[in-house]
């Protein structure tokens, strides 16, 4: 075997969780080294991976050695690694053929001893060429060779030991760290990294990506976010870009609010990266009085930083150090508090205006804390996003969490929203408050639902009554709620306007809930918000404000009024004046009397 002039490999004692890529070499040197009894094994060519451009050159030197072991240049790494692991080559040895005793046992670096026992040098080396260097994956230079390793978490018994999970053979991305299993799976992966640029930043050295925040910009705010910051299971502070129209809109439910009265005291409850709160506190100013919430410490780290990089001064609890020092007071726009506590313990503690709750997956488990201490007439907006069991694609999880029947219906959109309403109306009333529904809107990754709370047992009773079954048809859809009443319907397949049930055989309906069965929609609110987002400039949300004007109204879109094509047009709603004309302008005062 031929002298190797590079640099010697430390072993590798656990798995990296994240791989570097290292530099490529000058020459693609892939041939394999003979054995000393048997003449060469040629290797197997094996199909390469898609062509990167050179963006992996600029890999610090320290990161050769962070790579996954089953990740090598030529063969004879690969067979270094027998000698590594067991301590048989010195810093100052040299590792050539000689070391590779045909008299002592060695084990495979890439295999456990269980699957693959200590033998000759000889075999070790036929094993190494057979069954992972043949059927590697080439890229940039480099090998991915299959690895029989468990390199997957460990996970605790009932006893409290620590067992391997089960893992076959499989690949380690150069890039990404990912374990593929089957070969042309892997292929795949490297291509679709290079379709998406995926090579640089948090794909390459871990010392590189942990000094690799990244700054984005949302509405006139930077934030700044860490590597991984859109994928929930690897950061603590998770940012979503696709959420950018459900912030939109409730910045312009909260603008809406802020015309009735001011200041309000306005909570996120589950600030991350605390963009919300900060487009808030810079786009209203002293109309409210921010709190961004959150049980994360390095969550509430990122967001002390990104109020300081919107020129916000932070008021902390009283325990902890102020934060706010560092600015001049001309150089602030405003103070916003930021707290780290349970959600359910500050809603508990402190009365609010207007309360957004947006937790990972569902939401009843923070309601009743919301509606607690809220006060009469603020707003409580839910955001959820755990669309598997509201889209019935998950019917036993919609049980559990909010008690209801469903099933897949062409309206189940709509059926979604209701679910989340009668949730909401069931913790207000637990609280003696009744609720208004201002608007619920359901997209692809959530559902909205937005709340006005009136507080006193006969609101809550109001509320109470409007929640109802749903008789569904399992033939044409048609549903209708069932009718007010104690007393047991003889045949309620009456109560639906179709007649499946007596031209087809069987039973044709189900039950479906309790649902919210009243209105959805607050005509006047919607027209107030859609007036806030012109006044802001909030082009995304106002197709969606419209649409739920539409809906509300139940109107053609060509005759909706408030962008009618006459030079000047006056609707009165909730006591208030609406003046639009050609040019867009935007006139609101009080009706008189």
């Amino acid at each position: 075997m031929e002298n190797m002039a590079e640099e010697e490999l430390p072993p590798q004692e656990e798995e990296e969780a994240q791989v570097r890529v290292p530099t490529p070499a000058p020459d693609s040197a892939l041939d394999s080294a003979p054995t000393p009894d048997s003449a060469p094994v040629p290797a197997l060519a094996p199909a390469p991976a898609p062509a990167l451009s050179p963006s992996l050159a600029s890999v610090p030197e320290e990161a050769e050695s962070k790579r996954h072991i089953s990740i090598q240049r030529r063969l004879a790494d690969l067979e270094k690694l027998a000698l590594v692991t067991e301590g048989d080559v010195g810093p100052a040895s040299s590792l050539n053929s000689e070391n590779l005793s045909i008299e002592k046992s060695h084990t495979c670096p890439l295999c456990p001893v269980e699957k693959f026992r200590a033998c000759s040098s000889q075999k070790l080396r036929r094993h190494l060429q057979n069954l992972h260097w043949k059927i590697s994956v080439e890229f940039e230079g480099y090998r991915m060779c299959i690895c029989h390793l468990a390199c997957r978490p460990v996970k605790p018994t009932i006893v409290g030991e620590q067992v391997s999970s089960k893992l076959g053979a499989h690949y380690h991305c150069i890039i990404c760290s990912a374990t593929i299993t089957r070969r042309t799976d892997m292929l795949g992966h490297v291509k679709r990294h290079v379709n998406k640029g995926e090579t640089k930043s948090r794909y390459i050295a871990a010392s590189t990506a942990k000094s690799s925040n990244e700054i984005l910009k949302e509405a006139d705010t930077d934030i700044q976010v860490g590597p991984n910051y859109s994928i929930p299971q690897k950061t603590d502070s998770y940012f979503n870009p696709k959420m950018k129209l459900n912030r939109q809109i409730i910045f312009c439910t909260l603008a809406a609010l802020t015309e009735e009265r001011k200041p309000l005291e306005c909570l996120d409850a589950f600030g991350a990266t605390g963009i919300m709160g900060l487009q808030w506190a810079k786009h209203l100013g002293n109309a409210v009085k921010v709190t961004i919430n959150d049980l994360n410490e390095n969550s509430v780290t990122l967001i002390q930083k990104n109020c300081h990089l919107n020129k916000l001064k932070v008021v902390v609890d009283s325990d902890e150090k102020e934060e706010g020092d560092a600015l001049e007071e001309d150089d602030t726009l405003g103070d916003i508090q930021v707290t780290r506590m349970d959600a359910n313990v500050l809603m508990h503690l402190r009365s609010f205006d207007f309360i957004h709750l947006d937790p990972f997956g569902t939401s009843v488990n923070y309601l009743d804390s919301a509606f607690r201490n809220v006060r009469n007439l603020g707003i409580v907006s839910v955001t959820s996003t755990d669309i598997s069991s509201l889209y019935a694609k998950a019917q036993h999880v919609a049980r559990r969490h909010y008690g209801c029947n469903i099933v897949r219906t062409e309206y189940y959109k709509e059926l979604a929203a209701r679910i989340v309403v009668a949730a909401v109306a069931r913790a207000a009333a637990r609280c003696n408050k009744g609720i208004e529904v201002l608007f619920a809107v359901a997209l692809e990754h959530f559902v909205l639902v937005v709340v006005r709370v009136l507080r006193g047992p006969t609101s809550a009773d109001e509320t109470a009554k409007k929640i109802q079954y749903l008789i569904h048809c399992q033939w044409c859809e048609e549903r209708i709620f069932q009718k007010d009443g104690n007393m047991v319907e003889e045949n309620p397949y009456r109560q639906l306007p179709c007649n499946c049930h007596g031209s087809m055989p069987g039973k044709t309906a189900i039950e479906l809930g309790p649902l919210w069965s009243s209105s959805l929609f607050n005509t006047g609110f919607l027209k107030r918000m859609l007036l806030e987002s012109l006044h802001h400039g909030l082009d995304d949300v106002q197709p969606l404000i419209k649409t739920l004007i539409f809906e509300s109204e139940c109107t053609p879109q060509s005759q909706c009024s408030v962008h009618a094509p006459s030079n000047l047009n006056k609707q009165e709603e909730n006591g208030v004046f609406i003046k639009t004309t050609d040019d867009t302008t935007v006139d609101i005062y009080s009706a008189q009397g």
